[in-house]
């Protein structure tokens, strides 16, 4: 341990091993850009460039192979976008493409991201059989009025069509909906929650609609529900979910026993992950540093410059400070209702936990952090006030 303290008061890390390793793989195209979505997700022409998208994918890949080589990846993520718009020979070649290049886990949880008005049985079929063991679909409403409101390409029938069919032929299932949307009500809002309890799904994903920047919403603000409207139905959600047997085991995220979803934890531990396609953002660890990088987010630049093959799609390479690591550690472990080991603060940052021992304190004193020696964890109060607990971390 000493060695490893003067390392961190150097400036240096020197991990003694790595954390898990995920892969995320970016698919950029939408039917249509929903008006509060501040994602990397572009319009698709008549026909997408399934092509140039996968040979570009794989130059990506083959070029990041150094970086991981020899290490086991838990979990892929295929997002976007819209990644259930590839065909499903294109959904084919790409997991065949990754299975041949990776050491990934024979049963590494594989999730595709998929909205109701692009479902097709035939091609989920075809997407399951290409090793999709887990889909999450982009419901946000079972209300047309409310879907209409934030601008989706499906309507309430067609969602309840794609969870029929994800449940059939995946079986583990996902739900994105969102809450405190324009002129809802907090019956409105369980009745969505009721609908999506009702479909046998055995994961939730709750979103408080926010006008994020740079949407259209930011620039033309629908009319939302007040703060105290909004807060009754987070409460009545909360309620109903942990009356249903959900677990909430992270602010946004409820599950079944058994169901949470790996890949996502694997981000909140603080583990690797390899991000590649337009876009995609990365963390991985090695034996002396932590490397956080991001793709170029046009896709036609990304795919222009990944096959040319000079490391041009990478837009970003960024190795944080050592006085960064704590926070960032804290603003992902403590999102998760349990937290995390305690040694998991030393073995995924390289610093030693004395080095913020000052801060635990500080949090603990205004209980907002849990005082179990063997668990960073916040208390209720620290959840509920998350970003005050998180900025004791800040350096």
């Amino acid at each position: 341990m000493a060695s490893a303290q003067a390392d961190a008061h150097q400036g240096r890390l020197q991990m003694h091993s790595l954390p898990p390793l995920s892969l995320y793989i970016h698919v950029p195209w939408c039917v249509r850009k929903c008006p509060y979505c501040d994602f990397n997700s572009h319009q698709a022409g008549a026909d997408l460039p399934e092509e140039a998208y996968l040979q570009a994918l794989q130059a990506d890949l083959e070029g990041a192979l150094p970086d991981i080589w020899g290490r086991q990846v838990i979990s892929v993520f295929i997002g976007g976008g819209t990644p259930s718009l590839l065909s499903a020979q294109a959904l084919d070649r790409m997991l065949a493409m990754v299975r041949a290049r990776l050491n990934l886990l024979p049963d590494a949880e594989v999730t595709m991201e998929a909205n109701p008005g692009t479902v097709e049985a035939a091609r989920f079929a075809a997407y399951a059989a290409s090793g999709v063991n887990r889909i999450s679909l982009g419901i946000q409403s079972f209300n047309d009025v409310h879907l209409q409101a934030l601008g989706r390409v499906h309507d309430s029938d067609q969602a309840r069509a794609a969870i029929e069919i994800a449940l059939r032929l995946v079986g583990r299932v996902n739900l994105d909906l969102m809450y405190a949307l324009p002129g809802q009500s907090e019956a409105q809002c369980r009745a969505d929650l009721e609908t999506a309890l009702g479909s046998g799904v055995s994961h939730l994903s709750l979103y408080h609609l926010t006008l994020e920047p740079n949407t259209v919403f930011a620039k033309y603000p629908p009319v939302l529900p007040d703060e105290d409207s909004a807060a009754g139905m987070q409460e009545m959600l909360e309620s109903r979910m942990a009356q249903a047997g959900f677990e909430r085991y992270e602010i946004s995220a409820y599950a079944r026993p058994g169901q949470q979803c790996l890949h996502n934890r694997n981000y909140w531990e603080f583990g690797d992950y390899l991000g590649i396609g337009p876009g995609a953002h990365g963390k991985l660890t090695f034996h002396d540093r932590i490397v956080r990088q991001a793709r170029l987010k046009q896709p036609q630049s990304w795919i222009d410059a990944a096959l040319a093959g000079q490391g041009g799609h990478i837009a970003e390479i960024r190795q944080p400070a050592l006085d960064e690591l704590p926070f960032e550690f804290m603003l992902n472990a403590l999102r998760l209702r349990r937290g995390v080991p305690t040694a998991w603060f030393e073995e995924r940052t390289g610093i030693p936990l004395a080095n913020i021992a000052r801060m635990m304190e500080e949090a603990a004193r205004k209980g907002l952090l849990d005082t179990d020696p063997t668990r960073l964890m916040a208390t209720p109060l620290g959840w509920r006030f998350l970003n005050d607990l998180q900025e004791i971390f800040l350096a």
